[in-house]
């Protein structure tokens, strides 16, 4: 079946109400667009396991701060849809702005405290637009699954914490983090990186694997991992370091000593390109499947 493409949420609410009144089992994969291989394995995932795979494509201005990159966020919708339709997607749901915020829009989702570290101490109101939309595109689309990447954990675990607070019907399915081959992960914003700041945006992933090395190694310490991974920033003169954190994978706690399961996760600059990446690790020191490359691929 060709892939279809609508915009008007009134429109795929009724055809979505229609479908699960036949029991067809639907799938969403929320995306900005500019789709890369890190989408492509959140489709490819959920694909075995419903009978209708829903992509939704909206760069949602709520998100965005003043100053950031909303005007210049990359688009380009022609390879979007030729690449929805290789996986195969069913349904591309493209709604604007005014469908998703008409005029007289007043209701926001509110984070607490999850909000107020790492990303939402730099982006104040990001989770707001974040956890607003996607609570919206929930109600729209109406999926017994949704895919989000392990790559954006800090947004991964709200959305986990929403589905819990408002007893949402949806099923959670967590992605691994998609590498390039020099272990950067995969990002839209990476089509912004000039070739001597690609080399280094890989900062963030070799400041991650250090701190994986040496918690295998023994490294209980995370003020000593957090230092180790810093040293190593120093590497990479061109990197401006935002924050590099150990927190509880389950609470977002900061963390003295390591506990598992742990997150690592690290923000920074690269020029003007704002870049994020994180391992999570288990009590088996693996990184659920993240592992980062050596440097000197490419």
């Amino acid at each position: 079946m060709a892939l279809e493409i609508v915009r008007k949420p009134q429109v795929l609410q009724q055809q979505i109400a229609i479908l699960r009144q036949q029991g067809i089992r639907i799938g969403l994969v929320p995306t900005m667009g500019f789709l890369h291989e890190g989408h492509l394995s959140l489709m490819r995932q959920l694909r075995p396991h419903v009978d209708k795979l829903l992509v939704s494509l909206f760069v949602n201005p709520a998100q965005f701060g003043p100053g950031e990159d909303l005007d210049n966020y990359p688009r380009n919708l022609e390879k979007d849809i030729s690449v929805c339709e290789t996986v195969p997607v069913d349904l591309l749901f493209m709604p604007t702005a005014a469908d998703i915020y008409p005029a007289g829009y007043a209701s926001y989702i509110d984070f607490d405290r999850y909000s107020e570290k790492l990303c939402g101490d730099s982006r104040p109101g990001h989770f707001r637009g974040v956890g607003t939309v996607v609570l919206q595109l929930f109600q729209i689309c109406q999926p017994h699954l949704a895919a989000f990447g392990r790559k954006d954990a800090q947004q991964l675990f709200l959305i986990k914490q929403m589905v819990r607070d408002f007893h949402l019907p949806v099923e959670i399915v967590e992605g691994d983090t998609v590498r390039e081959k020099d272990g950067v992960a995969m990002s839209s914003r990476n089509s912004y990186l000039q070739p001597q700041e690609r080399i280094q945006a890989r900062a963030l992933s070799q400041a991650l694997q250090a701190i994986k090395s040496a918690i295998a190694a023994g490294e209980r310490d995370t003020k000593q991992l957090q230092a180790l991974g810093k040293e190593l920033l120093d590497n990479y003169p061109g990197f401006e370091l935002e924050y590099l954190e150990c927190l509880n994978w389950e609470t977002l706690e900061n963390l003295s000593e390591v506990t598992f399961p742990l997150l690592a996760a690290i923000a920074g600059k690269v020029g003007k390109i704002r870049l994020i990446d994180n391992i999570i690790l288990t009590d088996s020191d693996e990184a659920d499947g993240q592992s980062i490359p050596p440097d000197n691929q490419n």
